[in-house]
């Protein structure tokens, strides 16, 4: 694995500030100090993602990303409020070392604990070229975001809108315009969309969830310090 990092990591940087427990490197900030009303729902901190274990990396359940990724979710935050609804986060900041952890699991074709949930179509050996698996990951530079909305209900709790499909399924109706899911999931997705992107953020077409700010901070830097 060693091997295979150095190839991640070839013809850019690399950054493990771990620093002391609690800090963060220069330039980052945890979500829930510039938009605390953003409901947070960080999956690779638990067993509830497609690994089905708690990934490396992520120390404590909170959402770290850049200071201008994080201000700009400030601001779709309060351009959904205006509508009764609300930004979820699933992740955001990823350190390198998950996304091996991820590559290590994706080439343990005797694991498939997950499968029925979250690639249920697709042969687990086929996920590297069909995109859902890579060497590395835009998470990784700190300004990439998993998201979905949520509408207050009667009992003022949140509940998420249809999207189509769970986060993180691997399969070709996770695409933003798949027309594979029903209208209201489409024009779910859509709203989603105009929003991220009104404010400065790139949609990934594969995956509906998955947006990059446009003006990233650190284009060509792979951070790998701890979520804690």
């Amino acid at each position: 694995m060693l091997g295979t990092l150095g190839v991640v990591l070839a013809g850019t940087s690399c950054r493990a500030d771990d620093g002391e427990v609690g800090s963060l490197p220069a330039g980052f900030v945890r979500l829930a100090e510039v938009a605390p009303t953003v409901q947070q729902e960080p999956r690779y901190a638990t067993a509830d993602n497609f690994v089905g274990e708690p990934i490396h990396g992520y120390e404590a359940p909170t959402v770290v990303l850049t200071v201008p990724a994080a201000q700009s979710l400030r601001a779709v935050q309060q351009a959904l409020l205006e509508q009764g609804l609300s930004l979820k986060v699933f992740d955001a900041y990823r350190p390198q070392r998950a996304v091996l952890h991820f590559v290590r699991w994706a080439r343990d074709e005797d694991d498939q604990r997950t499968k029925a949930t979250y690639y249920p179509d697709v042969p687990k050996a086929e996920l590297f070229e069909r995109g859902y698996i890579a060497l590395e990951s835009g998470h990784s530079r700190g300004s990439t975001v998993d998201v979905s909305l949520l509408r207050r209900v009667a009992d003022g709790t949140w509940q998420e809108l249809p999207m189509g499909t769970p986060f993180d399924f691997f399969g070709p109706e996770s695409a933003s315009s798949s027309e594979a899911v029903s209208a209201e999931a489409q024009a779910n997705r859509k709203r989603l969309r105009a929003v991220m992107e009104k404010h400065g953020w790139i949609a990934y077409e594969a995956e509906w969830w998955h947006f990059t700010l446009r003006d990233e901070p650190y284009p060509e830097t792979y951070f790998d310090f701890v979520v804690r």
